[in-house]
């Protein structure tokens, strides 16, 4: 039995949807701490680009990831759209630089699709899964995989 992608069921999981560029991605809920809207972040010293700085989160430093650029992408021109998701796998916390934060999506297994095997390039491996939502096309990231070494953005 196929199901719609937001009907609700046992086996749902709730995603955080989001922009980058004109593309939609997500992530699972249960990772998110919160959304914060867009600050300055401190640059660090000789970071990849893609790292683009921290910022202070109630007496607590936290690394900034410019997602897009971690993608391949254009990295974002960030505005009065964009947002910071902090998001914690693990042992580490993160905060997400994205476009602008869409909406929360509950979304069956059944339709989860796996990506289609492809070179590392452009973010490819960065993606769990793809859902099919109406006329959106919406890229699940592992997070996993996604997060950079302690290394790369310890001060």
């Amino acid at each position: 039995m196929q199901l719609d992608p937001i009907t609700k069921s046992d086996k749902n999981r709730e995603y955080l949807s989001f922009k980058l560029g004109e593309e939609d991605y997500a992530v699972e809920i249960m990772a998110v701490r919160e959304i914060r809207s867009w600050s300055h972040a401190d640059p660090l010293p000789q970071a990849p680009v893609h790292m683009r700085g921290m910022i202070n989160l109630r007496g607590i430093l936290l690394p900034v990831l410019d997602l897009s650029a971690r993608l391949g992408m254009t990295p974002i021109d960030a505005d009065r759209r964009s947002a910071v998701i902090v998001v914690q796998v693990n042992d580490q916390s993160l905060g997400l630089l994205v476009a602008e934060v869409s909406d929360i999506l509950d979304i069956s297994s059944e339709a989860l699709q796996s990506p289609p095997e492809v070179a590392d390039e452009g973010g490819a491996g960065y993606v769990s899964a793809l859902a099919v939502i109406g006329e959106r096309m919406v890229r699940i990231l592992d997070l996993g995989r996604l997060l950079p070494a302690k290394e790369e953005y310890a001060a």
